[in-house]
């Protein structure tokens, strides 16, 4: 990963740290040789200030990288959860709730333990990632192969209980998503995280055991969770309905770890938001993110890479059925916790969602 740049003005000065590291060969595109990469790399840098959004290329650009990273970016942004459930007891529910909960437990004590994973009150993750898509086909025919290819550097930034920021640079453009604990400027409004062992114990400690499947030649318990009507009515918006989701967790027998994803989501997008005419556009989101490399880093367990694949699908009264795939490759570099220092003052928003 490409973290520091040559000081272009005086050679003997110190070198510039880039907010977002990159791909070695996402630099190594940018030119022929290191001066002419770091003066692109500026130029494209200084692009992405909001007087630059009216560019039609530009923008474009930024909202196709939006709707993908709205789709993958699940294993890398956290959840947000208010309410520390991984010490609920396993008692007083059926058997299958009972049995999840226990999955759960076994879980937490394959990440490093209650101890380990509560004392956990921020988190930086620092990686890279590929991301190959098909452009919209209809529905009955077979996608063609991948027709982009994008490749970028991340961070995500988080602090308990509701405060995170996730930075992607991909091929010459910035994405940037967070929440404040108030207001969120995301690509999706609940995403599920593979990184953050607390979250995902206190996500899946309310789920049910439906079965066992084998996943990388691994024996797995299946807890699934279906989520609420009051959670769904509270995420949607205006111009969206939220009609479910569903989600997924496959649990290794041997090891207790996480190593597999499932997500489902339907989403209707209305086209009179006034008149409320229910004549909208369907959209419905499977994805299955595979979940590898579990290292300890200061005594939890996490993992350091995985794989996201996706199938976007879009019908409606007016809208052709068309589908999508997406495909991505993400892999941490660096995983650091209970940052010092990391204020609150760090996750406010962009000024154009104040």
């Amino acid at each position: 990963m490409r973290k520091l740049c040559p000081n272009l003005d005086k050679e003997d000065a110190l070198e510039t740290i880039l907010e977002v590291p990159i791909p070695e060969e996402m630099f190594n595109n940018m030119g022929n040789n290191v001066t002419l990469r770091c003066q692109n790399m500026q130029q494209w840098m200084k692009a992405q200030t909001s007087d630059k959004w009216s560019s039609p290329v530009l923008l474009g650009r930024v909202n196709e990288l939006r709707f993908i990273l709205h789709h993958v970016g699940s294993p890398l942004i956290p959840l947000q959860i208010h309410i520390d459930k991984i010490g609920r007891p396993v008692k007083d529910s059926s058997i299958q709730t009972s049995t999840a909960k226990y999955i759960v437990q076994q879980y937490i004590a394959a990440t490093g333990g209650q101890t380990a994973i509560s004392s956990i009150q921020s988190m930086c993750v620092i990686g890279h990632a590929k991301i190959e898509a098909t452009a919209f086909h209809l529905g009955d025919q077979a996608a063609k192969g991948k027709n982009t290819e994008e490749a970028g550097g991340f961070v995500v930034w988080q602090k308990n209980p509701n405060l995170w920021c996730l930075e992607f640079v991909v091929s010459g453009c910035k994405v940037y998503s967070g929440s404040n604990g108030k207001l969120s400027w995301r690509q999706s409004t609940n995403q599920s995280s593979g990184l953050d062992p607390r979250a995902t114990a206190n996500l899946f400690i309310d789920a049910v055991c439906i079965g066992e499947k084998v996943i990388n030649n691994e024996d797995c318990f299946i807890l699934k969770l279906e989520t609420s009507q009051a959670t769904l009515d509270a995420q949607c918006e205006p111009h969206y309905e939220i009609i479910h989701h569903t989600l997924w967790g496959y649990f290794s027998q041997r090891s207790g770890l996480l190593l597999q994803f499932g997500d489902s989501r339907m989403l209707c997008l209305k086209n009179d938001v006034e008149n409320d005419s229910g004549d909208g556009v369907f959209w419905e989101i499977s994805a299955e993110s595979l979940i590898e490399d579990y290292r300890y880093v200061d005594g939890v367990n996490i993992a350091h890479s995985g794989k996201t694949s996706v199938r976007v699908f879009r019908y409606g009264e007016q809208s052709a059925n068309h589908q999508r795939e997406i495909e991505e490759t993400w892999n941490i570099d660096e995983v650091g916790f209970n940052i010092w220092g990391l204020d609150s003052d760090f996750f406010m928003p962009p000024k154009k969602f104040e």
